[in-house]
């Protein structure tokens, strides 16, 4: 019996997470927990017990994606000129968090303390030799975090979520962050 239980849980954990990945794909980060478990044909109480919180379930949904950034920032540890590099990568983490409904809400940084946040700590733990490489090399500052920088591609992706071209705006933001206010002299 108790197999049928595990074999009919994976089943439910399965539909949930299709249904999950199409709605948020659909509705963003906000997509319904209540629609989720109607059209995955399951009560709502199944859904929040393979998913207790509305993160946890972004963050499965956004593990595929999650893990071609780490794939990319450790690609990119290794190219010669290390801005570039890092500049690459935070560019590619914009486009994919335009691209992907509910990506930027996976990796917001002010998860559950005590359930943590998988994807904000996988593309840390990826893109931290990206960082430390500029830093070492002095073009980027010894302060700076991923977290500040995730946090920052974040910012300007949510605030550019509506805007007629998304894309053309973070990238714009994006450009603006990079170079600064001031201008050069």
């Amino acid at each position: 019996m108790a197999d049928g239980q595990r074999a009919d849980a994976r089943r439910n954990h399965g539909r949930i997470l299709a249904v999950a990945e199409q709605e948020v794909a659909t509705h963003g980060a906000n997509a319904s927990l209540e629609q989720i478990a109607r059209v995955a044909g399951v009560g709502s109480a199944t859904v929040r017990r393979h998913f207790p919180t509305r993160h946890a379930l972004l963050e499965a949904v956004s593990w595929q994606r999650i893990e071609v950034l780490c794939a990319r920032a450790r690609e990119l540890t290794g190219t010669a000129d290390s801005r570039e590099a890092l500049l690459a990568w935070l560019a590619d983490v914009v486009t994919y968090c335009v691209a992907a409904k509910g990506l930027a809400t996976a990796l917001n940084y002010e998860g559950d303390p005590v359930q943590g946040n998988s994807c904000a700590t996988a593309i840390e733990q990826a893109a931290e030799p990206l960082l430390r490489r500029a830093v070492d090399d002095g073009v980027a500052t010894a302060d700076v975090t991923v977290s500040d920088l995730v946090t920052l591609m974040v910012g300007i992706v949510t605030a550019t979520e509506h805007h007629r071209d998304p894309l053309a705006t973070a990238e714009r933001l994006f450009a603006l962050a990079v170079k600064g206010i001031s201008p050069t002299g």
